[in-house]
């Protein structure tokens, strides 16, 4: 909000500062709060809205007329000389007054000049004065408070990341915040956090013209200023304004982070894997990772399914199943040996690109046999490999048998888990075709007669075996012969 350095001020609201001597109040974090509040000194003090030059001399020279304004009685006529530069000026300094949080001092000034009149019997004077207390009280009941302890102070909030700095400013004067800014500083080589958040109480405070005796802080900051007292509050309303402080600039990141990342998808992209490989201490960032999952069931059909992420995102071209050849019976140990050798003796000899992280499906057990196969092909401590248990924040290690526990929120777990229910759901999807077609294909085999491109012209047009089990025998015959078609209609009545 502006008060505009002119004749006769206007107050309105604006986004650009000019340096000419105006005074200038906010930033405000609503819209409908800045025009609710200039709607209020326009009914309270009839602040004039039009852009006339109104200097003595044009006021004298007659050169103005009254608008519609004056006549709705939203705007006492200054242009006309109807009221008093003075008065108006008067009214001007009760504004400035609020917007510096200072109601309770108007609501005196008011009341104290409401009783002069009242002595004097100027009643009429006393029930404008009495009206216009009326209406800033009503606006101050409405106005946002956050204690009902009348301090003046100020209280910054922090948040830094790799890059930058990011700090919250309120100011708050009998209990209410009357200004809210959040700005961001780009970090320079070895600044810590107490020299950054110092450079941005100078900076606010300079810009907005805070003399506040009080600051509240996160911590204390690298910084000296006479008469200035900073204190980290650990409970009460102080404390409260501090949380609200500290939710804002946390709230300021995250937005600023999404932004930024719908502008360029892969910064999202390389901020998860850097977190990825912070959170499992990794050498590189994983930008290819590959994921292991074994499925049988009952012992029956053994498989493996092989996921590929490149860049966060699945790589379904890359994914691979693996039907268990050495294994005899329910062994997840020596199935898991069997496939990281076949994935990664493979990859070596024909020289194909390897993974920076191997993600098992499976405990300590699945992870020590896909790491003995990684030995005996010397890929081991050249390929980082993690094992995650059935608690999915249970992060085991080779050669550490106590396991790393993740933030169940964190994006590295999450990533995790959608590459494990990728593998799982890619292995059953395997599983349960292998199953069915060796079902299908042990029960077809028995009909005496029946060949490999017979079966198969069958499967293509009936899709199944209990269809060919519920057709008539003349519509078997028309797709595989009468003599074959009464061969398979006599197996099935059997």
């Amino acid at each position: 909000i502006v008060i505009k350095n002119e004749f006769f001020p206007r107050v309105f609201k604006t986004r650009n500062i000019v340096k000419d001597g105006s005074k200038y109040f906010g930033p405000y974090t609503s819209v409908a709060a800045v025009d609710a509040l200039i709607e209020v000194f326009r009914k309270i003090y009839k602040v004039r809205t039009c852009r006339l030059n109104l200097t003595p001399e044009n006021i004298s020279a007659g050169k103005f007329k009254v608008c519609l304004e004056y006549h709705i009685k939203r705007c006492d006529a200054p242009c006309v000389g109807y009221q008093s530069l003075e008065n108006y000026n008067k009214n001007i300094a009760e504004i400035t007054e609020i917007l510096k949080g200072n109601i309770s001092l108007i609501e005196k000034q008011i009341t104290i000049e409401m009783q002069h009149y009242s002595d004097e019997l100027r009643f009429e004077e006393a029930q404008r004065l009495k009206e216009k207390l009326l209406l800033i009280r009503n606006f101050r009941e409405k106005s946002q408070v956050v204690s009902n302890v009348h301090y003046n102070l100020d209280v910054y909030g922090f948040a830094e990341d790799e890059n930058a700095a990011y700090i919250n400013y309120l100011h708050v004067v009998n209990g209410g915040i009357i200004q809210a800014y959040t700005f961001e500083y780009k970090k320079k080589l070895d600044e810590t956090p107490e020299e950054l958040l110092g450079l941005g109480i100078v900076e606010m405070r300079q810009r907005f013209g805070s003399e506040s005796k009080e600051i509240m802080v996160p911590f204390i900051p690298d910084l000296i200023l006479s008469g200035v007292e900073f204190i980290v509050p650990i409970r009460g309303d102080k404390r409260k304004l501090l949380d609200l402080s500290e939710k804002n600039v946390k709230q300021f990141k995250v937005d600023k982070l999404k932004k930024s990342e719908m502008l360029n998808p892969e910064q999202r992209t390389t901020r998860i894997l850097k977190t990825v490989q912070k959170d499992l201490h990794l050498k590189e960032i994983p930008w290819h990772i590959e994921c292991f999952d074994n499925s049988n069931i009952q012992g029956t059909d053994p498989v493996a399914a092989c996921v590929v992420f490149k860049k966060a995102k699945p790589s379904k071209k890359d994914y691979r199943h693996f039907n268990i050849k050495t294994v005899v019976g329910p062994d997840d140990y020596a199935s898991m040996a069997e496939i990281i050798h076949r994935r990664y003796s493979r990859a070596v000899n024909e020289g194909h690109s390897l993974p920076q992280l191997i993600v098992i499906d499976g405990g300590k057990g699945q992870l020590h046999a896909a790491t003995e196969s990684l030995q005996k092909i010397g890929l081991y401590g050249k390929i980082a490999i993690i094992g995650i248990a059935k608690r999915l924040e249970e992060i085991y290690f080779p050669e550490d048998s106590v396991p790393l526990y993740i933030d169940k929120n964190s994006e590295t777990l999450k990533l995790i888990q959608q590459l494990r229910d990728e593998a799982h759901r890619f292995g059953i999807t395997h599983h349960r075709n292998r199953r069915s077609k060796s079902q299908v294909t042990s029960e077809l085999d028995q009909i005496k007669g029946i060949g490999k491109e017979t079966k198969k012209k069958l499967l293509s047009h009936f899709k199944s075996v209990k269809r060919i089990k519920e057709t008539r025998e003349e519509e078997i015959a028309s797709v595989v012969g009468k003599s074959k078609g009464k061969l398979i209609t006599d197996f099935f009545k059997k």
